[in-house]
């Protein structure tokens, strides 16, 4: 009901489709803050960011991971993720060299100190696990979902 300068009222203007605690969007910001703020102890610890974290599992999994390629697995793009390899070399965890078939693609490799950085962290995902409070179960329905929306998204 509007008011006598043709404004609506409080209750009007509270639109159930806008208020913040209505927001699926919200609920994933806020609940992907909080697991990011859940990591920094225990990557302080290996002295990486969340993003470097990110970086350094798909590299400890493909050593040699061409830098195009950690860009589409991380969905970051070159602008991003060149100043982070930079402080991940700087560090020693990695070297980027040029592959030796085609002097346009730049490789990422795993340093000693990198290598030895996994087993460090070895520990963080069941630490994140326990912190979650969450069921297997229900991790793995959430990681479902969160992928099935960033495909649906995405398209």
């Amino acid at each position: 009901m509007n008011n006598n300068l043709g404004l609506p009222t409080q209750d009007e203007s509270n639109s159930p489709q806008l208020l913040l605690k209505n927001q699926v969007c919200f609920s994933l910001y806020s609940a992907s803050n909080a697991m990011i703020r859940a990591y920094r102890p225990l990557l302080k610890e290996l002295d990486l960011t969340y993003s470097q974290y990110l970086a350094m599992m798909v590299i400890w999994e493909r050593n040699g991971i061409n830098v195009k390629e950690l860009g589409q697995d991380l969905h970051l793009d070159s602008g991003t993720l060149t100043p982070l390899l930079k402080r991940l070399e700087i560090k020693k965890i990695i070297t980027r060299q040029r592959s030796t078939k085609d002097e346009r693609i730049r490789q990422v490799f795993l340093t000693t100190k990198g290598i030895q950085l996994k087993e460090q962290a070895l520990s963080v995902p069941n630490a994140i696990y326990c912190k979650s409070q969450l069921d297997i179960e229900e991790l793995q329905q959430l990681k479902q979902i969160c992928e099935k929306l960033l495909t649906n998204l995405d398209q």
